[in-house]
């Protein structure tokens, strides 16, 4: 069996350059050239996971099929792949001490000192390989987390630097992802925070191979060649990454750079195959090209960071893109809300969102917003938190259940329609003790669920600790609240429908998780679909 090949990705300068994007997007490349690719993210935190992050601390959390709760990097490689990720994708620096600290009370070192050489690295080493020594890929390619520099990513660089070593030549690459900026009173970009980068990589004993920098403005000849003289590498190994428009055209970006050729040829590997992208282009044709606009209105608390809710604004992409739509996604936190701005800040929206989350803080304007669009017909989508307080909006303006709550909210409410899920009761750990990962669900049949999936069995990602209290179940379908789908194993309510209105939908899980660009979620697809119709409707 062919030996599988590794490409890291490091970042210098600063973070937030876009390693994710970049991973994404070469591994975009060499999966259309037909080589079998995943991308696994290293994170130097001391959390095992992102699990217990706060939104405004690191984003979303994103969760796999398996039940891992990861970092939302491993969002952009499963929509750039549209191949499932797992609890190997995402390594932590926190799981690592975890491992080998459980490693050492079992015995397993035989007394030896545990240092972070060999003992970490080793762990860090294993781990990286577990995707590879599976034999399921051809190249697997880890983004290494921070800026080269921090002292949190030095066990990562050097294990990055031992494996390097250990794999030979022609079998693992760096790619170090830099910054040229552009100093607007000198009117030119700036090399030298770039060279500082692969000179503080070169210090831990490692030299990049390809160099991408990201930019502003073009890369001049003359500097491409400044670059590759003063940090080490080949001309054609000096890539440029310009901004763009949209995340999507990066792939395409780096093919005309070149960034995939020279990686193969790095690893002495074919690049006769060019890259089929003709699915991924369509996608962008469509995306670019609009033949109409909808507005839709997510309702949250943690708008004012765009990365809280990085995969439900992706999916709408993905939506727009298949209904030939561009989505205008209008910001409202939920906070904000109350009789006085309701109608202001939800009226002319063509749908509405409402958001997961955790915690008690904007509940009752997310309650408010939900009751708005019920009873102005407006398209309404509400994801875990957001179909939670549908049920209670429900139970207290339609059922008359005037002090209807989630116990999460509000332990001693005498009518708790949403409460701690059974299993969760003894739980006192807050980490990875959720509800998490795929389960599977029965759909009724003729519901707008059951139309939109073409399916009346499905299977979706949660990630949650309260549910529906089947004990008002019969209280909430007589006033009009339709069970429209149910766990088959533990009959837990998993959607909920008013077939009174033109389009009203909670779902308990993440749909937005599962959304890809090969493969839209179906759920958001009609939702869009939806509100383009109301769009219509007010209009004619």
């Amino acid at each position: 069996m062919a030996q599988t090949k590794y490409i890291f990705v490091t970042g210098g300068v600063t973070s937030s350059l876009g390693k994710g994007i970049i991973a994404a997007s070469l591994a975009k490349l060499l999966q259309a050239r037909g080589y079998k690719t995943t991308i696994q993210k290293l994170d130097p935190y001391i959390n095992v996971d992102p699990g217990t992050l706060n939104p405004y601390e690191h984003g979303e959390c994103y969760v796999t099929e398996d039940g891992a709760e990861t970092d939302l990097d491993l969002g952009h490689y499963e929509r750039f792949l549209n191949v499932y990720t797992s609890q190997a994708n995402n390594v932590t620096t926190g799981r690592i001490y975890q491992s080998v600290i459980e490693k050492e009370r079992r015995g397993e070192f035989l007394g030896k000192t545990v240092q972070v050489i060999p003992h970490i690295t080793n762990e860090i080493k294993e781990r990286i390989q577990i995707l590879g020594k599976s034999g399921e890929y051809d190249i697997v390619i880890t983004e290494i987390g921070g800026t080269v520099g921090d002292i949190e990513s030095l066990p990562y660089i050097e294990s990055v630097r031992q494996l390097m070593w250990e794999l030979g030549d022609n079998n693992a690459i760096v790619i170090h992802l830099t910054l040229v900026p552009f100093l607007a009173a000198a009117g030119e970009l700036k090399t030298k925070p770039t060279q500082h980068s692969v000179k503080t990589l070169m210090e831990s004993g490692i030299k990049a191979d390809i160099l991408v920098c990201r930019t502003e403005h073009e890369l001049s000849t003359d500097l491409r060649d400044k670059l590759a003289l003063f940090c080490n590498v080949k001309r054609e190994a000096v890539i440029q990454s310009i901004d763009a428009s949209t995340i999507y055209d990066v792939p395409n970006l780096m093919q005309k750079e070149g960034l995939d050729k020279v990686a193969l040829k790095k690893l002495a590997l074919s690049d006769e195959n060019q890259p089929d992208l003709k699915q991924w282009n369509a996608f962008l044709t469509r995306h670019k090209n609009p033949k109409d606009k909808v507005r839709i209105g997510l309702v949250g608390k943690y708008v004012e960071l765009q990365d809280s809710y990085k995969s439900i604004l992706e999916a709408f992409i993905h939506a727009g893109a298949e209904n030939e739509v561009k989505v205008e996604v209008e910001s409202i936190h939920s906070e904000y809300i109350d009789d006085s701005t309701i109608a202001d800040k939800i009226a002319h929206l063509d749908g509405v969102l409402v958001a997961p989350g955790f915690g008690e803080r904007g509940i009752e304007g997310k309650i408010k917003a939900v009751q708005y669009v019920r009873e102005h017909n407006i398209p309404f989508l509400g994801i875990c938190l957001g179909m939670q307080m549908a049920v209670i909006e429900f139970a207290r303006n339609v059922v008359g259940l005037k002090e209807a709550n989630s116990t999460e909210m509000n332990p001693k409410t005498p009518n708790p329609v949403i409460d701690l899920m059974e299993n969760q009761k003894g739980i006192t750990d807050k980490g990875g003790t959720m509800r998490l990962g795929a389960w599977g669900c029965n759909l009724e049949p003729d519901t707008i669920v059951a139309n939109v999936y073409g399916s009346t069995q499905i299977s979706e990602r949660h990630r949650h600790r309260y549910e529906y209290n089947n004990q008002y179940k019969a209280q909430l379908e007589a006033a009009g609240l339709r069970s429209a789908g149910i766990n088959p194993e533990t009959g837990l309510v998993e959607i909920v429908e008013v077939p009174a209105h033109p389009w009203f939908v909670g779902v308990q899980y993440h749909p937005e998780y599962k959304s890809t660009v090969a493969n839209p979620h179906p759920l958001f697809v009609g939702f869009v679909k939806a509100a383009l119709a109301h769009k219509k409707e007010k209009h004619s």
